[in-house]
C-alpha cells in the first residue's frame, strides 16, 4: 500500500524552463542601459545554453555573459543577486500541480520533496509556487549536506515521513539522480517525461502530474 509520494522539484513540479525564460526577460528589461546593446533573444538564448539546465551555477553563467557581450556597469555579483532575488517571482508550476497535490493530501498521503540545490533559493521557489504548506518534509541538498543520487538523502526522507521504501513512490525527471537512485533504495518510481532526456528505467512514465492519482489509487 502506498503511503507517501516524494517529488523532485525542478523539471517535476517547477517548470524551470518556462520560469527561467520569464526571469531572463524580466532581468533584461530591468537593466536597459547595460543590456540593450544585445538583442533580448540573443541574451536569452546564450543564457539558456550556458545554464545547462541548471547544472552550471549562475556566477559562471554571468561571468561568461559579461565577457562575451562586453557588459558594462553590472558585476557578476550584482546580476547573481538579482537572479536570486527575482527568480521566485517567476516560478511557474506544471499543469495540475496544485490540484494533484491537494488530492493526494485529501487521500492522506504523506508528501515530500528531495531537491538538489541551494537552501534559500530552492525554498524561495517552493514558496513561489505556493506549495510549501502541502509537504510533510522538504530536503534540499545544501541543507542536508547530501546530493542526489546519494541513497542516504532518499533514506533520510523516508525516515522523516515514517514510511518504508516499499510504501513510497518517487516522482522525478532525471533518469539517474531521480529514477535510478530512488529505484536503488527500493522505492517505486515515476518518470515525468522531459524533452532533455530520452528515457528512464522507471516503473511508470507520465506526462502530466495528474496521472499520479491513478498510480497511487
Amino acid at each position: 500500500m502506498i503511503k507517501a509520494v516524494l517529488f523532485d522539484l525542478d523539471g517535476t513540479l517547477l517548470d524551470r524552463d518556462a520560469s527561467l525564460i520569464q526571469l531572463i526577460k524580466d532581468q533584461y528589461n530591468r537593466f536597459p542601459e547595460a543590456l540593450h546593446h544585445i538583442s533580448r533573444d540573443t541574451y536569452m538564448k546564450r543564457f539558456i545554453e550556458l545554464d545547462a539546465k541548471g547544472y552550471v551555477w549562475k556566477d559562471k553563467v554571468y561571468s561568461e555573459l559579461i565577457s562575451e557581450f562586453d557588459i558594462k556597469d553590472l558585476s557578476v555579483n550584482h546580476l547573481l543577486q538579482d537572479y536570486l532575488n527575482h527568480f521566485q517571482h517567476h516560478c511557474i508550476g506544471f499543469d495540475n500541480l496544485h490540484t494533484t497535490l491537494k488530492s493526494l493530501k485529501n487521500r492522506e498521503m504523506k508528501l515530500g520533496i528531495i531537491s538538489n540545490g541551494r537552501c534559500q533559493f530552492q525554498m524561495d521557489n517552493i514558496r513561489g509556487l505556493g506549495i510549501e504548506q502541502l509537504f510533510d518534509t522538504i530536503l534540499i541538498s545544501e541543507c542536508e549536506d547530501l546530493r542526489k543520487p546519494d541513497p542516504e538523502i532518499f533514506e533520510r526522507a523516508l525516515m522523516r515521513l515514517g514510511v518504508s521504501a516499499e510504501e513510497a513512490v518517487f516522482v522525478g525527471d532525471h533518469p539517474v539522480n531521480d529514477v535510478r537512485a530512488a529505484n536503488g533504495v527500493g522505492m517505486k518510481t515515476v518518470w515525468k517525461k522531459d524533452v532533455h532526456w530520452k528515457s528512464a528505467e522507471a516503473d511508470v512514465v507520465i506526462e502530466d502530474l495528474e496521472e499520479i492519482l491513478k498510480i497511487v489509487g
